[in-house]
């Protein structure tokens, strides 16, 4: 009968190992920490994500702010094995692929096309998500190339 429990328990630590070695938990709301933040506020940021992480594909809401406080929802659905998306945000062409490094990180690329003042520009954006603090605070390191002009910062976001 001892042998029969430990077979059972054995099958149900290996069944769960896929559960508990996903890394990181990103799943929630989560908001602006602007202390903590590399933040403009003359030019529109992201102010809060919510993440839905299922499987091999991540569901995200993300709600950017303009310096006059309007909001700029937009919903993306990325598999997370790097494969394209393409969607149309706010009357812009946006090409997106996603995957999960080694780390338990989501990597982003993204680009956005718009009407600038000289014509067709591109926003390209790479974005590195990790979790903190046991899960508590989600850290976005990024790298934003527009215009030929690259920024580099770090977001920190609070549930």
């Amino acid at each position: 009968m001892k042998t029969k429990s430990l077979i059972i328990s054995l099958l149900l630590i290996v069944l769960a190992l896929p559960a508990i070695c996903q890394g990181p938990a990103f799943n929630g709301e989560w908001k602006l920490n602007k202390e903590k933040s590399t933040i403009d506020y003359n030019q529109i940021y992201l102010a809060k994500i919510n993440i839905s992480l299922k499987g091999d594909s991540i569901f995200t809401t993300r709600c950017y702010l303009d310096p006059n406080g309007q909001e700029y929802p937009f919903d993306e659905n990325l598999a997370l094995n790097g494969k394209e998306n393409k969607m149309i945000i706010f009357e812009m062409p946006r090409v997106s692929k996603a995957q999960k490094g080694p780390d338990g990180a989501i990597m982003i690329e993204s680009k956005t096309t718009f009407s600038g003042d000289t014509g067709e520009e591109n926003l390209i954006a790479k974005e590195t998500w990790k979790t903190a603090d046991q899960g508590k605070t989600l850290v976005f390191d990024f790298t934003n190339v527009m215009m030929g002009q690259e920024m580099k910062g770090l977001f920190y976001f609070v549930k």
